[in-house]
């Protein structure tokens, strides 16, 4: 190449090695929503996990009022009680009776329409009657990939026993 006066043209060419410095803009952009999306997905998992808690909670005081008055109706049954004796400190507990004011409870507490699909299981124990509860859980927040409801649990146990 040459000059309009026939002079040769030197041009300034860059090394091989050398690069032009990257322009950076939009990384700020891509580090806020990345820090967004994280924060959000932590939000839905600390509100979700306070859902489960909270049931959990009030699944635990209606299985310990259920465990309460199976115990109390299980050890009202005077034959098994004139049979049994009081030389036991615990009283011995009679299923079906045990059974049937677990049923009365839960229904007149109203916690079958409070906690639809509530399940509910009775284990007697010679003298303890166990209560275990089971209700499904709609989470508020769901997670890309996570399940949307799940499944909480409680379970008490109770006796009489004689001073």
């Amino acid at each position: 190449m040459t000059t309009p006066g026939g002079a040769p043209r030197h041009t300034t060419r860059t090394p091989p090695t050398a690069r032009e410095p990257r322009s950076e803009a939009g990384q700020a952009t891509l580090l806020i929503v990345g820090l967004a999306v994280l924060l959000l997905t932590m939000t839905a998992v600390v509100v979700d996990a306070s859902a489960a808690f909270l049931r959990r909670q009030s699944l635990d005081t209606l299985a310990d009022g259920a465990a309460l008055a199976g115990a109390d109706a299980g050890s009202a049954n005077l034959d098994l009680l004139y049979d049994a004796g009081l030389d036991a400190t615990r009283l011995a507990q009679a299923e079906p009776a045990a059974r049937a004011a677990v049923a009365a409870y839960l229904r007149d507490t109203g916690a079958l329409a409070t906690y639809p699909g509530l399940t509910w299981t009775l284990d007697v124990d010679g003298t303890d009657v166990v209560v275990e509860l089971a209700a499904p859980l709609d989470l508020p927040l769901t997670v890309p990939g996570a399940p949307a409801t799940t499944t909480v649990g409680a379970s008490a146990r109770a006796a009489v026993v004689v001073d």
